[in-house]
């Protein structure tokens, strides 16, 4: 089974290294007591969104200084950078983007949090699932990873966690599929 690795800590709140290589922040209500075990998405979702901004970027400028130089002249051809510098922004982006999401499963919800810019946590109780599925498109599966998609009673909940190894994912999928029945039952 592939270890889940998170991304870089982060500067607001400290990191802890639980067990299984799982990776802690220390809870917002204080203590030690109230830490929560956090889990990263793989690193092989960076590789995946960085290929794509080079697989657009790099042809993009390519072929757009010749265009530009041949059709409005030498200067004009200097735009041709304007895609690579995009891409050279989005490239740090990208990893910070990967670094922010982990999710944590606790005794009765599940936190997903994500976001560098604009910030999301979202909780989903357990109770209110109503369906979790597991998928992986071609490119990601090329590239050995799962997304896993949570659906609540909620037409707006947009609960999902990118970037999972397959193993993982299904692993995911059948506990929270346990766990939603179990608090389901009990309502």
């Amino acid at each position: 089974m592939s270890q889940l690795t998170g991304g870089p800590p982060s500067d607001r709140e400290p990191r802890q290294t639980g067990e299984a290589g799982q990776t802690g922040r220390a809870g917002r209500a204080g203590g030690p007591e109230d830490a929560e075990r956090w889990r990263g998405v793989e690193r092989g979702l960076l590789r995946m969104r960085r290929t794509l901004l080079t697989a657009v970027s790099v042809p993009l400028a390519v072929v757009l200084g010749p265009v530009l130089w041949l059709t409005a002249g030498p200067w004009w051809a200097v735009l041709a950078a304007a895609p690579a510098a995009s891409a050279l922004w989005g490239w740090r982006a990208i990893a910070r983007n990967w670094a922010s999401w982990r999710y944590s499963e606790r005794d009765d919800d599940l936190l997903i949090e994500r976001g560098v810019v604009w910030r999301g946590l979202t909780v989903v109780p357990y109770g209110r699932m109503q369906l979790v599925e597991v998928t992986s498109g071609p490119l990601e599966r090329h590239f050995g990873l799962a997304r896993v998609q949570l659906h609540t009673a909620a037409a707006t909940t947009d609960a999902h966690i990118p970037g999972l190894a397959p193993e993982e994912a299904e692993r995911l999928r059948e506990r929270l599929t346990e766990l939603g029945e179990a608090r389901s039952a009990g309502l």
